[in-house]
């Protein structure tokens, strides 16, 4: 829990990341910050593909597009979250010299995001709408 903690403070206090090992190539840090823009840019798609659902599918049944809608929303927050995650990791291990952290984020990202789009297929293949 102490390891969570401190990885939460440094979340909110980047600047704390310095005092770890030796500074890399700025290259390699404005690589690590794009790679973390990009996770946003596919949080915030999700979010909105959730805000879409809920107010563009006015046919589609209320259970229905409420859990479609939360699904997305949920995967998009967790998307956020991770990035901020994966950005510390990586620049920390790259302050030590050691391999860049692995995750099975991405896969369990792509297998969400797949489940619910094969959901959203069959709704629009059956046409699951209010009785």
């Amino acid at each position: 829990m102490n390891g969570f903690v401190e990885a939460l403070r440094l979340w909110f206090a980047p600047a704390r990341v310095r005092e770890e090992g030796e500074t890399p190539d700025y290259r390699f840090s404005l690589a690590n910050e794009r790679t973390f823009l990009a996770w946003i840019r596919t949080a915030l798609a999700l979010v909105g593909g959730g805000f879409a659902v809920d107010q563009f599918l006015p046919d589609l049944s209320r259970g229905w597009r409420i859990a479609l809608a939360l699904a997305l929303l949920v995967v998009g927050a967790l998307c956020a979250l991770r990035a901020v995650n994966h950005w510390v990791r990586c620049e920390l291990a790259m302050r030590r010299g050691e391999d860049l952290p692995v995750s099975r984020f991405p896969a369990l990202l792509a297998l969400a995001v797949g489940l619910v789009a094969l959901a959203m297929a069959l709704v629009v293949l059956f046409g699951w709408a209010e009785g």
